[in-house]
C-alpha cells in the first residue's frame, strides 16, 4: 500500500473536497449494517454514506448490496 502523498491536504483543498470525521452517530450506525463486508474501514463508509447522505466510489462488489448510492471506480 501507497503513503499518502505529501501535499495531501493541499490536494484535498485544491479539489474541494472535505473531510469527514468519525462522529458517534456514524460508529454506531455500523452495527446495524449487515454484514455483507467484513472490511471494518468500508463499512464505516458505507455507515457514513448512509448517515450523511453521501456516495461512495468504490471497485469493491462487496459494498454493492449496502442501501447506499454507489459510483463504480475504475481499477
Amino acid at each position: 500500500m501507497k503513503a499518502a502523498p505529501r501535499d495531501y491536504l493541499a490536494m484535498l483543498a485544491h479539489y474541494r473536497f472535505t473531510p469527514l470525521d468519525v462522529t458517534s452517530e456514524h460508529a454506531l450506525a455500523v452495527g446495524n449494517l449487515p454484514n455483507h463486508h467484513r472490511d471494518p474501514f468500508d463499512r464505516m463508509l458505507v455507515a457514513q454514506a448512509r448517515t450523511e447522505g453521501l456516495t461512495v466510489v468504490t471497485h469493491d462488489p462487496a459494498v454493492m448490496p449496502y442501501d447506499v448510492s454507489t459510483i463504480t471506480a475504475r481499477s
